[in-house]
């Protein structure tokens, strides 16, 4: 009897070896690379949750992640940011598609041919160190407090990006491979679409998304400036209402918007351009 109660007693106090589940195993698997790459993230987030929960920080200033985040459900169930959501996307994609529209081409234009690239170049310089925040009150005055000022102050912020990176990835063609290619006889235009545009496509990926980051930014600036709908105006509704909670999580709401359209072109991105990771590999 002796012997079977140290028996139980060393089987109770040893590790219990019983294998993990299957799918235990997976999710442990597929989120050990996040683990180490975000890891800065996760300690951040909880130093933030532990700290406002202890009262090391002021919750009426910044409040626990906890309560941020029954912020956003409860706004969004009521459906008093769907509309808001709806409205910001489609400011941001007009002004972001006009963009693209005339950056795109223009760039390729000036980045192909000198002489456009002269006779445009000062303008364009002078315009784009002309801040979009300064000419709103502007835009206000041409256009009225509707949504094209709107519209155009955040086309005017995310334009310059695109159109710089368009004309640079034009640039930096390597010779080399237009030389080889009029060598095996092709024509200008087949240059031009064989080798200058897919040349020039990761420099117009990385304009894409540094216009997709103003689009954001100067899209919170207008929406806080004259608007009475949209994630912007929600951040400063919340905080004239002292609802802390909420404008956090409109905050993180359209930081987590800037990020999916970051991610989607980084896919798209990949897709085209996949001799780069054929290169890099």
């Amino acid at each position: 009897m002796k012997k079977v109660a140290t028996y139980q007693l060393a089987r109770t106090l040893r590790f219990d070896r019983t294998p993990l589940p299957p799918l235990v195993l997976g999710l442990a698997r597929a989120c050990r690379p996040y683990l180490g790459r975000y890891a800065a993230v996760i300690v951040f987030f909880g130093l933030w949750q532990l700290a406002s929960t202890l009262g090391w920080l002021n919750p009426a200033v910044i409040p626990p992640l906890d309560r941020i985040v029954m912020a956003l459900i409860n706004a969004l169930q009521n459906g008093s940011l769907a509309g808001d959501i709806g409205i910001s996307l489609q400011r941001s994609g007009i002004a972001f598609g006009a963009s693209i529209l005339i950056a795109i081409p223009l760039g390729l234009a000036m980045g192909s041919f000198r002489s456009i690239e002269k006779t445009l170049d000062p303008i364009l310089q002078l315009f784009r160190q002309t801040s979009a925040l300064a000419l709103y009150p502007v835009f206000i005055l041409l256009l009225g407090l509707g949504e094209a000022s709107k519209i155009f102050v955040i086309f005017w912020a995310s334009v310059f990006p695109l159109l710089m990176n368009t004309i640079t990835g034009v640039q930096q063609t390597d010779p080399r491979l237009i030389e080889m290619a009029r060598v095996f006889g092709a024509s200008r235009l087949e240059v031009f679409r064989r080798v200058v545009v897919p040349s020039a496509i990761p420099s117009i990926f990385v304009g894409l998304r540094l216009s997709a980051t103003s689009t954001l930014l100067l899209l919170v600036a207008a929406e806080m400036i004259g608007a009475n709908q949209g994630i912007g105006f929600q951040v400063m509704n919340a905080q004239y209402n002292f609802q802390t909670p909420l404008m956090f999580a409109a905050i993180f709401l359209l930081a987590g918007l800037g990020l999916l359209g970051n991610y989607l072109l980084v896919l798209i991105q990949k897709r085209l351009c996949r001799w780069e990771s054929h290169e890099t590999a």
